[in-house]
Parts: C-alpha cells; structure tokens; sequence
C-alpha cells in the first residue's frame, strides 16, 4: 500500500468521508481523485508485466541435451535434431509416392535396427514389424477406403513381464503435397525414435509393453491408425495411448484431450510430463469442432475403445501444411521439450498400476490447467462443480456483508445501499456486454468492408483492434456513472469499490450459468472470482475496507495472479487459432472469432483492474487514450500496408487449387463435356481478393453455384471431405489447352447380370486408377443401391450421392467393385445411374502451363496445388 498510504490523513470527517491532501489528490463534494497519471500507471503496469512475465514464461523451452550429456539417461535433442535433418531431405512424403513408401519407409527400419543393436537384451525383447493394411470405414459421411497403407510397428517388451496390457504411442510420416512435413509430423517422429533409443538402451525397466507406431497414412483421412488399430496383431492388447500430432511448429507442445472419463490418466501427465502445458478449455474448444484439425486419437477412439492422451505442436501454424514446414523454423530446444515429456510420459504410464485393470478404476471428466508452464492444477469435474457455485456463493455472500458494512460506517440505511448497488449491478452488466460487443463491432465492420484477418501478420494489431475496446467498454458505464453519483453520504472509494463488486456479481452469475450448462471451462471464471473473494475477505476481517482506498492495496497485489493466469490462457488461444483463420474457409468471420475471443480474455485479465482507473482525477483521459487507440488501430488495419494480412514465408496465404481435367461421358459412351481449368478451394475469409489484384491473370474466374445445381458434387474432381464440404464456396478459372496429367483414370465394366427376381442387376467394375482416388455415384430417382461391395453399412446412414475416398499406398493392384441396383419396372436398358471418378496426382507439379500460372502467384502466398482429372460415366 505504501505511497497510497501517504495519501490517506488519519483524521476522519462526518459521513465516513477523510480529508485528503490538496497536493496529492482533489477534495471535492466528499470524495478525492488519485494523481492523474495514476490511471495511466495502471494500464501501463500491467502491460509492462505482460509483455516481461506472461510472453517470456509462454514461450520458454528447455535447454537442449547434447551427446555429451547421453551417460545422464535423458532425451537427447541433438540425435533427434540430426534424424530429422535426414527425415526433412526425403522431400514431401504423400500417400502412394516412391518417398513415402520407400525412402522414408527404409530410413525408420534403418534408424529401428540401429537402436534394436544397442538395446539391453537382458531387460528387453524389441520386435519389429511393417505393417500393410486394408480396409475401409465410414467418417465425415463417406467410405474411407484403404489399400495397401504401411505402419512401422516397433513393440518393446520388458522381459519377464506377465502384464498383457500395451500402451500405445503413435505418430505419422506422411505428408501434406508440397509440403516436407518436418514439423507435422516429422518433429513427433524423430522424437519417438530417441525415446526409443533411450529407453531401450537403459537399465530402468517397466511393466507394460509399449508399441511404437509410425503410421504411413494419416494425412488421407486417418487410415493407417484405422488399419492398425482394426487388424494389427498387436492392437487388441493396446489400452492407453499417447497420439503426437502436430498444427504448428518449433514450440511447446499442447495436451488438448485426456481420456476420455478416465482422470488418472490427467495424474499421468502430471507425474511425467516436465514441462506442462496443457488446459480443459482446449479439449472443450476442439471438440466443438472449432478447430479445423482432426488426429488420430479419434480413430483410436472410436474403433479400439482406447484411451489416452492427445498431444500436438501448436505454435506458429502459419507454416502447418506447406512448403515452409522446415527445419529452421524447429529449434532444438523445441525437440528437448518434446522429448522430455514424451520420455517422462511414457516412463509413468508403462508403470501405470491402473493398467492392470481398466474397470477398476474411477470414471468421469477432469479439469485441469497449467499455470503459466510452472505447475499443473487437476481435480475432478465433480469436485470443480461445487467448487464453481463455491466461488460464485462465496462472492455474493461477501459483496452482501460489504454492502451493509458500508451501509453502517456511511450511516445510510442497508435498503438504500442495496438499491444502488442494483443500480451499479446493472451499470457493470451493461459494461460487460459493452466489452464483449464493441470488440464484435469492430470485427463486424472491418469484415463488412474487406478489412478482415488484419491481424494475421501483425498480432499487435489486436491491441487497438479488440483490446482497448473492449477496456473502453468495461470503463465507460462506470465512469459515466461515477461522474453522477452522489457522494455526500458514500464516499467516492466506497462507491468505485461497489462497481468492483457490480463487476464480480456479474461474473458470479456467469458462473453460476454456465456451470449449470455443465460446460468445464467455467474454472477460468471460478479461479478469477476467487482471487476477488480472498482480497474482499482479508479487507472485511481488517479495517481496510473502511479506510478510503486502502482496500485496493491487497486486491492489486492478489490481482497478479489472475491476470497472469488469464492472459497468459487468453494469449495462448490467440496464438494458436490465429493461423488457423487462415484455413477457416470463406464462409465464417474470423474476426468475430479472435475479436470474441480477445474480448474475453481482456474481461477475465483487466475487468477488476481497469474499474480503478476512476480512482483517478483524469480518468477520462485513458477513456480518450483508448478510443484513439482504437481509432488508430482500425485506420491501420484499414488503410496501411501493416493490415494487410500476409507475408512471405511468414504468414502466407494458402492458395489450395487443382488443374483439372474433365470428361462427360453420356450413356452412349459419347463425350458432352471435355474442358480445363483451375479449380480454387478458397481457404481463408479474403478469398481470391489479394490475388485479383495482383499479376496473376484470373480472366474468366467464375463460382460453381451452377455446375453444383447442374452436376453430382458440381462436376468436379473433389478431393475429400472438405473440398466436397466447401464445393459451392469453389471457384473455377477456364483454359483453353487440356490439363496435363501423368494418366488417366481407367474404368472397366465386367459384367452386368439381371438376378433371379427379375428387378435386381448386379454390376462389376475394375478401376484402375491413382493413390488418391474419390469415387462418387448416384442412382436415379427410380433406382436404389440395395448393395455393393464397399461397406454396406453406408448405404443404411446416408443418401446419394454416395463418397467413397479411396488410397493405396504399396499395393497399385486395381480396385474391383460390385454395385447391386433395384428397380421396380425391371427394365435396366436405361441409365440406372451416374458414376464419377476423381483422380488425383499429387507427386507432379503439372505441365508447363500450369507450373508458370503456379510462379505467377505473388510469395506473400503459397499454392497447394496438383493435377486431377475427372471422368463422368452413365450406366
């Protein structure tokens, strides 16, 4: 309290009101103003331990561990970073091609028998297995079907063992076209090997067998974690996983889902883990499908019943999924910390008492949080329900004592005082929404005039952009209203010290909501509430409370921890779903998204602190600061080179397309349709905007909202789920030479046999065809697909027109199929139905024509793109 104590004369006056030094603060109609660079002082302190705590502790990594250090057992990133330097060299490793099926292939068994050489034989039996899978399911509405996908399985057994009960610990190899995939997924790769290498070179031995699996197909819809956990000898032993994926590159590793219901498995990465960082809101986010990712976990899931943990590379998203995924963006301390984790997650869980037997231990969600890297907090979603209507009961209880303490020592009767604090409640509701709509405002209007995802490159702009308005909308109902309350009774720090409480009853009722809701990140509210109630308690115990603004020493000092922990959350969700934006598609306003978002964050950090800004005799003085700031930051994003959104190498724009090739065939086998062209899956909410205004020629661009109406799936080559989730947002630029491919799609009709019943037809077909292949196919209104040999099953949850996604990997033998129709009139001399294969070469970059239009693309972004050809049959 200090310099505010030299403030406050020991002599009271009538009313409860002191007197206070002309010199240091203003006496005006019984209440006295701070110093008017107080209020500046206070936004300053706080961004100051931000910018020189909060970001530090946020991207802190450990120190790497060299080959000097190897005696000490630990994980040594320096071997790791040299795997990965030979992993990067492979090139692109897409499903199909010679160097995801051979050299990364032969670089893992390579690396597997180096480290099997040097394993302890006495302790341990390592066997290693190269799996070649098939098989199919249904996900995201269509058959994903694979055949000849390859898993590197390595199962490390400690000899003696009696315990039938695996854990898991998975990753993948293949990539994304252009892209070398150091990061995603190579860095998880690397670091299974070394972890690996450690354990099996060790004297500490474990319990529980552990398999290693490296998949070969994870970027083609989760296949190869599907066709081991289906088919593999191995997997029906396999109870707990930990999956490594990646969304980013070169930080600290996310654990975003644990489980699911089973919380020891939390208690697992708080004993294994070394460097926490991890949160429930996370899960709780993506699961809710906000985040454009999926991971093998689910699959793991969904098919084997497993549980575990899902951890990934989160941080600088920009370069996930392009050419810019390298090595130098992945410093070696990255890997240490990978490694440690991993190591000491791994060590934990094949000790695991709890895997002797699954059933006997307790079920049901878990909170838990990291704060700020240092620790892990975790308990019960049971115990953080009573702990959530705690906090919020807890805080009225106390905001009702404090105002019958003022009351009493303001001598005004308690009805009096509770009929302005509703009238305070309802000032601070108003700033709550304020904070949270002048941000989405904001975001709104840069949006409605093309402005939008400013931010992209330049994340200071959030400060002026949603920040301060969010802070001038916490400030202003309150400022207003202190400007008019009457202070002849209530002194001026009594009355700033009800719209704190305003603030933390708001808060409370929030609580209360959504923890009814039933949703766990109410802990964030719940651990912000409670760092109010204790200052509030220790202020009523003493005379504190009383004493004009005393009260505000302890709520300032017990404040820190909040606002560390909030921002530091708050910022972590920036920093992660900021690049994601752009990959969020061309339908959805991100800016509603962050600016929500940043809204939050800035209420839960600031929402107690910025309310003493009043306390100030300029005050007004940071309301303006805040609104030029604001104004400033929108004149930037709008009208400066900084708001534009991309950057090379750095913060590119993706530019995913195909050159496309297509062919109608009618039932006469005659062709009606033989054109080309690019087909653009607009990826971001600025779509092909940058790009019309650079040199890229796009004469002729046009949307596909007719083909869609005219033709099944638009009459194009979609790729997978997501290009058939976005075709009608696709666009479509016409050439007149035919696109180059490296062959073509081959449809053969075996045979076509009426059945017994006289209104059944079987047809069998052969394709051969590319490692990437959508087959689409849809009856006519009187004809129905009673089976066929692709899961049945699919035609019982869906209607046409059917998807089935279709890859090999080591296996090019051509698919066969069956389709069975009925039709009620019997009479299969018509066309009974259409068929569409989509063929995709993902391993050339196309004929000259193309490869030039590829070139013309500005650097600032970066073309995902491959030829495909279409071909449309009626039968």
């Amino acid at each position: 309290m200090g310099d505010m104590e030299k403030l406050i004369l020991d002599e009271p006056v009538e009313e409860g009101v002191k007197t206070y030094s002309r010199k240091h603060g203003r006496k005006h109609k019984g209440y006295f103003q701070l110093p008017w660079y107080f209020a500046g002082g206070i936004v300053l302190f706080w961004a100051l331990l931000f910018i020189a705590v909060v970001k530090p502790l946020f991207y802190r990594l450990p120190e790497p561990l060299t080959v000097e250090d190897a005696p000490k057992g630990g994980f040594i990133a320096e071997r790791a970073q040299a795997n990965l330097y030979d992993f990067e060299a492979i090139g692109t490793k897409v499903v199909g091609s010679d160097e995801n099926e051979h050299k990364t292939v032969q670089f893992l068994l390579k690396e597997l028998n180096l480290i099997k050489d040097n394993i302890q034989e006495d302790l341990f039996d390592m066997e290693i297995d190269l799996q070649q899978a098939y098989g199919a399911y249904v996900k995201w509405n269509l058959v994903n079907m694979y055949q000849g996908i390859q898993n590197v399985v390595v199962k490390l057994t400690p000899k003696g063992t009696t315990s039938e009960n695996y854990i898991l610990v998975n990753s993948h190899f293949d990539s994304q076209p252009t892209s070398p995939s150091t990061g995603d997924d190579g860095h998880m790769v690397v670091s299974i090997l070394e972890v690996l290498r450690v354990i099996s070179s060790s004297r500490k031995s474990f319990e529980h067998p552990i398999v290693f699996l490296i998949n070969g197909s994870e970027e083609n819809s989760l296949q190869a974690s599907h066709g081991f956990i289906a088919y593999h000898k191995w997997a029906k032993n396999c109870k707990a996983v930990i999956n490594l994926d990646a969304a980013g590159s070169g930080g600290r590793e996310l654990m975003f889902q644990s489980g699911p219901n089973y919380p020891w498995l939390v208690k697992i990465y708080k004993d294994g883990a070394k460097h926490y960082f991890s949160t429930t809101m996370a899960e709780e986010i993506f699961q809710t499908g906000l985040v454009p990712s999926y991971t093998d976990f689910d699959i793991f899931v969904e098919y084997g019943n497993l549980i575990g943990l899902d951890i990934g590379q989160c941080i600088n998203g920009f370069v996930y999924h392009t050419k810019y995924d390298r090595i130098d963006v992945i410093p070696r301390a990255a890997l240490q910390n990978t490694g440690d984790n991993l190591l000491g997650l791994v060590q934990t869980l094949s000790n695991a008492t709890e895997l002797r037997d699954l059933s006997a231990n307790p079920t049901g969600n878990t909170i838990f949080f990291d704060v700020l890297g240092l620790y892990l907090i975790s308990y019960s979603a049971d115990v953080g329900v009573k702990l959530n209507y705690a906090a919020a009961a807890a805080a009225i209880i106390l905001i009702y004592i404090s105002l019958l303490r003022i009351a009493e020592k303001s001598s005004v009767s308690s009805e009096q005082i509770l009929s302005t604090f509703i009238l305070v409640l309802v000032v601070q509701l108003i700033a709550f929404v304020l904070a949270l709509a002048l941000p989405l405002l904001v975001a709104y209007g840069l949006d409605k005039y093309g402005f939008s995802l400013s931010y992209f490159a330049t994340p200071s702009l959030l400060i002026g952009l949603y920040i301060c308005p969010s802070l001038l909308g916490l400030t202003l109902p309150s400022y207003i209203y202190l400007k008019l309350a009457n202070t002849e009774k209530v002194c001026f720090a009594q009355q700033v010290q009800l719209a704190l409480h305003g603030h933390a009853a708001v808060l409370s009722i929030l609580c209360i909501a959504i923890n009814y809701y039933g949703l766990r990140t109410t802990y964030v509210i719940t651990w912000t509430l409670a760092f109010y109630v204790i200052p509030l308690a220790f202020n009523l115990l003493t005379t504190l409370h009383d004493r004009g603004y005393s009260w505000t020493g302890i709520l300032k000092i017990v404040q820190v921890a909040p606002f560390m922990y909030n921002s530091y959350l708050f910022y972590c969700f920036i920093v992660i779903l900021t690049p994601m934006m752009g990959r969020f598609g061309v339908d959805t306003n991100p800016d509603l998204i962050i600016g929500a978002l940043t809204a939050l964050g800035t209420i839960l950090s600031m929402g107690f602190l910025i309310l003493l800004v009043n306390m100030s005799r300029r005050s007004g003085f940071v309301l303006i600061g805040l609104l030029a700031a604001t104004a400033a930051g929108v004149y930037i994003a709008s009208s400066t080179d900084i708001g534009f959104p991309y950057r090379p190498k750095t913060n590119v724009q993706r530019v995913p397309y195909l050159q496309v090739r297509r062919v109608f065939y009618e039932y006469d086998g005659t062709v009606s349709k033989d054109e080309s062209g690019y087909l653009f899956n607009v990826q971001d909410r600025r779509g092909l905007t940058p790009l019309l205004k650079s040199n890229v020629d796009l004469t002729g661009l046009v949307n596909m909202t007719s083909d869609c109406a005219k033709y099944m799936m638009c009459g194009m080559p979609l790729y997978d789920h997501r290009w058939v989730e976005a075709m009608e947002t696709t666009m479509w630029l016409p050439r007149k030479n035919p696109v180059w491919t490296p062959a073509e799609p081959i449809l053969k009709q075996l045979n076509k046999t009426v059945l017994a019943d006289g209104k059944t037809v079987q047809m069998e077909f052969e394709l051969e065809t590319s490692d990437h292949t959508s087959i689409f196919i849809h009856p006519n209104e009187d004809v129905i697909i009673s089976d066929w040999s692709f899961l049945k099953e699919y035609l019982t949850t869906n209607s046409p027109p059917y998807h089935i996604y279709y890859s090999f990997g080591i296996d090019n033998t051509p698919l066969r199929f069956r389709i069975v129709l009925k039709k009620a009139d019997g009479d299969f001399t018509v066309p009974l139905f259409q068929l569409g294969i989509s063929t995709h070469y993902m391993h050339v970059k196309g004929d000259d024509e193309s490869i030039r239009f590829a070139n013309s693309i500005p650097d600032y972004a970066v073309s995902i793109q491959w030829p495909a050809m279409y071909k449309k049959y009626i039968f």
